[in-house]
């Protein structure tokens, strides 16, 4: 089983920037997973918002694209993702996400984005707050 351990939320005005970290631990290797992002804002439904595989192949959701960098560092076991622009839409929960994939899987990670559900592996969240 994996468990995935979500850091660096908190609260800024818009405009500002924010990194999110989330460490690994448990499972298999942690190459052999593609791992994501999901934002759920507040009353709405859960949102793809960038995901990578280990190759570092990359995938972001439309509403974030050229905002928001997603990256990895496998020797740390960690997935980050890099906030910049932050906008009061971008409110919410972001949960961390792990899914089986192979090492350069940009199916796997597209999916993941598309579909917020795919993932099998998720974290506990962490809270991002916008102020206007």
């Amino acid at each position: 089983r994996v468990v995935l351990v979500e850091s660096g939320g908190g609260s800024v005005q818009a405009g500002g920037s924010l990194r999110l970290s989330c460490t690994s631990s448990g499972g298999n290797s942690y190459s052999e997973y593609c791992m994501g992002w999901i934002h759920q804002a507040p009353g709405k439904e859960r949102e793809g918002v960038a995901a990578v595989d280990s190759a570092g192949s990359t995938y972001y959701g439309a509403s974030v694209k050229g905002r928001f960098t997603v990256s990895r560092d496998n020797a740390k076991n960690t997935v980050y993702l890099q906030m910049n622009n932050l906008k009061p839409e971008d409110t919410g929960m972001y949960f961390c996400v792990a899914e089986s994939c192979n090492l350069s899987d940009y199916d796997v990670v597209r999916a993941m984005v598309v579909n917020p559900h795919v993932a099998a592996n998720w974290g506990q969240g962490t809270q991002v707050t916008v102020s206007s």
